[in-house]
């Protein structure tokens, strides 16, 4: 592995690479950063999580000029909260060169964002939509542009922002330095870059063997009206520190996210109708722990990079192999092992067939745990938590409680029923009932026009109840 004190980059920026606790380059670092400083186009194949903000990151901090009072570099992402991580990223990188990066992203009023550029930030980093709101109000000017970089292209092709992305490049100048990082390569990018890259540096790895080496992947074939259980079996079996679950529509993450609340998950769910405020609130007690389980539609959890997710769960599978790739990478990442679970009903097997052919990896088929088999990873975790907390040495303080209890109760039932009540008392499997709505497979052209899947059904949801 390459050291960062051996890419030549200057004092101040090597400080700050060190502060912020990097040690070793990634691989996609190892590749992109010499040649993104030698001022070469980019073309890297990389999913999120690889340490590709730092390989266009840091040779863009290093290309810019902190005296200057022109926006030098832009970076263009599909998701406002992608925008958000990316920018807080450069700032950490530029901290010591006094380099500023703007995120510019919609539902963000934008009279504050005109009186944020007024502070002359050298980095811009904004969604399709709003970067264009901007142009058109001639509040941004890109004709100083030193280095543009699209990041994740194939999200933002997929949520249609290709002819956004073209008019912002074509307002760019033709000596641009072009760094574009996408997780597949899909014909519409390999085009784009073939019109606005000078003969770009292409590295990373091919979409037909992109899978995540560090994740085990597994299947369980289960009736749609089934799923819900099967569930939350699993999340008592393999008690997920950290779990993202996906479904195709908002109305599923919200009753989803419900139905775990009500058996005593933690567990919330975000996707593109909730308001800024509460999407940061959600993803702010996620990221801190607070929240164990965050369940999202593939929209909402685009350019989401959250550290430490042991579990992702297809609640509904994808429908094409690239956003399974995508779902999967959220977890496996820096060498730590992961687990993704695909939930697939009878009639979707050839679609889970089609993903492994294209994936070219077998997902293995699981049996369905018992009821009993979840009884007793509950059990388990009560008894870890109890460990854990003679372990702390915070029960001291109950001590003479305990000794008291002790006297006139025998220990085994004193602490089976310490156990109960740990247990928050969770409903049995038959004891509370759940209403999911029915979701069916869309074709990718229906996904597109409204990709939570919510509506053009064309026939009612049925209702189901488990």
């Amino acid at each position: 592995m390459t050291r960062f004190q051996d890419l030549s980059l200057s004092d101040l920026t090597l400080k700050a690479i060190i502060n912020m606790g990097f040690e070793e380059a990634t691989p996609i670092q190892e590749q992109a950063i010499p040649a993104a400083m030698k001022g070469r186009d980019v073309l890297g194949q990389a999913q999120t999580g690889t340490g590709k903000t730092a390989a266009f990151g840091i040779p863009m901090v290093e290309s810019i000029n902190p005296t200057s009072r022109d926006i030098q570099c832009i970076v263009i992402t599909p998701t406002r909260e992608l925008a958000i991580q990316v920018a807080e990223e450069l700032n950490r990188i530029g901290l010591f060169k006094g380099i500023h990066a703007l995120p510019i992203y919609g539902g963000q009023d934008i009279k504050g964002q005109i009186k944020a550029l007024r502070r002359d930030p050298q980095i811009i980093v904004g969604t399709p939509g709003r970067l264009g709101d901007h142009l058109k109000r001639k509040t941004i000017r890109l004709d100083r542009i030193k280095t543009v970089v699209l990041d994740e292209a194939d999200e933002m092709l997929d949520m249609g922002f290709i002819d956004d992305i073209v008019d912002i490049l074509k307002k760019t100048p033709d000596n641009r330095q072009t760094l574009l990082f996408s997780a597949t390569l899909p014909e519409p990018i390999k085009r784009l870059a073939g019109k606005f890259m000078k003969d770009p540096l292409t590295i990373g790895i091919k979409s037909k063997t992109m899978t995540v080496a560090g994740t085990e992947q597994e299947y369980y074939e289960v009736p749609e009206k089934q799923k819900f259980e099967v569930l939350s079996r699993l999340l008592d079996v393999q008690l997920p520190e950290l779990a993202i679950i996906f479904v195709r529509t908002k109305r599923r993450v919200d009753e989803l996210s419900g139905a775990l609340k009500e058996r005593g998950y933690q567990a919330e769910g975000i996707h593109g109708d909730l308001v800024q405020s509460r999407r940061d609130s959600v993803m702010k007690g996620f990221k801190e722990g607070l929240t164990e389980i965050l369940v999202a539609t593939d929209v909402a959890a685009r350019g989401l990079d959250i550290s430490g997710v042991t579990h992702v769960y297809n609640f509904d599978i994808p429908q094409d192999p690239d956003s399974y790739v995508h779902r999967i990478g959220r977890t496996g990442r820096a060498g730590k092992a992961g687990m993704a679970v695909t939930f697939v009903t009878p009639r979707e097997i050839n679609l889970l067939r089609m993903i492994e052919r294209v994936t070219r990896h077998t997902i293995s088929r699981k049996p369905i745990p018992s009821a009993g088999e979840a009884f007793e990873g509950v059990q388990r975790a009560l008894a870890e938590n109890l460990l854990r907390a003679v372990d702390d040495g915070n029960a001291s303080r109950y001590r003479g409680l305990a000794e008291n209890l002790l006297e006139e109760n025998d220990s085994v039932s004193l602490l089976s029923a310490a156990l109960l009540i740990l247990s928050k008392e969770k409903p049995g499997v038959d004891s509370l009932s759940v209403e999911l709505t029915e979701d069916r497979p869309r074709s990718r052209k229906d996904t597109r026009s409204d990709p939570s899947g919510s509506k053009g059904r064309g026939k009612r949801e049925k209702r189901r109840h488990y």
